[in-house]
């Protein structure tokens, strides 16, 4: 047996064949990281994802989705000047050299964000939307905890922490903030960008997420570097009607980021698919209301996101819970029952069924109107 064990190991030696395979966290090569669907922000993977961390350019994924809203409510449009101001042609680092009082469009300065990660453009156009850089720091902060992201506080807007003392994120928020930029899709006119170039092609732009290049299905979107934050990247990709985002922060180094956010989102799209719940609307039967202006009411489904589902599960049931009466007053939204998802007996999934509008209680008074309108 003793001369086994000893041809065994010398074998192992020869060959450099481990004795234990590498398991995941050989792979993830980064301080913390997470790996979530950006569809229904499901965590799929996640390493030291609460912990408080230099986010680097990675924070301007919140300065994009600050712009993107808006552009959505139409308070700017892309074709708006935007002026620099001193502040923001004084910025270092990543930048395409604005000068004092220059301008270029909402759409060049988005451009130069989220392609080349520009400071001095992130800075003037946080000042253009929030009148000031210090009423758009506000906004970040009140958009970051309206999103839940309770481990998050952004002191600038562009991630630059040689001159902040207390500008920190976390893994989860800032896949959370990921997801919430990717519903809108205009960002990817913009984030999928490799090559091009602005001021009539004097000043080119390269896409510091070499993963554009290289990565099938990669749809953005940001990566950020400084001497306190390492090197990190929020990776965004999308295969067979699967959104993933890999946030990686604090690599050692650029190769690290980009293999370990790389091998998250491969994980990912090999473990697991993204299917549409079926519900049987002929199941959601009236739900009867005592003492309501309205006798009965057809709940609705609250929100019908994909499940993702570990690849090879099968034999998906779908359980119909749906209360038989209820009182009012009833307000638009409440939960009047739920329809549970199973796979092999256990539960995958619930999808809430609530109120479509609201019901008043009868009252006297509601008695006589009702009785007036009749006649």
């Amino acid at each position: 047996m003793k001369k086994l064990i000893i041809f065994f190991i010398s074998m192992v030696l020869l060959c450099r064949i481990p004795l234990f395979a590498y398991g995941k966290e050989d792979k993830v090569k980064a301080q913390a990281a997470v790996l979530m669907c950006t569809d229904n922000n499901e965590v799929l993977y996640k390493k030291n994802e609460a912990q408080h961390l230099y986010p680097a350019s990675v924070t301007k994924i919140m300065t994009i989705l600050l712009v993107l809203e808006a552009l959505d409510r139409g308070d700017i449009a892309l074709s708006d000047k935007v002026s620099a101001s001193k502040n923001a042609a004084s910025m270092g680092g990543s930048q395409i050299w604005l000068e004092v009082g220059e301008t270029m469009t909402v759409d060049e300065m988005l451009k130069a964000v989220t392609v080349a990660s520009a400071n001095d453009a992130c800075t003037a156009l946080a000042e253009y939307v929030g009148g000031s850089n210090e009423g758009f720091i506000k906004m970040m902060n009140e958009r970051a905890k309206e999103l839940g992201c309770n481990n998050t506080n952004f002191e600038n807007s562009n991630g630059l922490d040689d001159t902040v003392s207390n500008h920190y994120s976390c893994a989860y928020d800032l896949a959370i903030i990921s997801s919430e930029v990717m519903k809108h899709e205009t960002v990817m006119n913009y984030t999928t960008i490799w090559l091009d170039s602005l001021r009539d092609g004097k000043t080119e732009l390269n896409n510091t997420n070499k993963l554009i290049n290289s990565y099938n299905g990669i749809t953005g979107l940001k990566t950020g570097t400084t001497s306190n934050a390492g090197f990190c990247i929020s990776a965004t990709a999308t295969r067979d009607d699967l959104n993933l985002v890999a946030v990686v922060l604090k690599s050692d180094t650029s190769e690290d980021r980009f293999n370990t956010a790389e091998y998250l989102l491969d994980w990912g799209f090999a473990n697991y698919e993204a299917i549409t719940p079926l519900i049987d609307a002929s199941k959601i039967k009236e739900v009867r209301v005592n003492n309501g202006v309205f006798k009965e009411i057809i709940p609705i489904v609250e929100d019908n996101k994909k499940l993702v589902l570990k690849k090879g599960t099968k034999d998906i049931e779908y359980e119909y819970d749906i209360k038989e009466s209820v009182e009012a007053p009833i307000n638009k939204y409440d939960e009047l029952g739920n329809i549970k998802i199973k796979s092999g007996g256990k539960t995958v999934s619930i999808i809430k069924l609530v109120s479509p509008n609201d019901i008043s209680k009868i009252t006297l008074f509601s008695v006589f109107r009702d009785l007036i309108n009749k006649i």
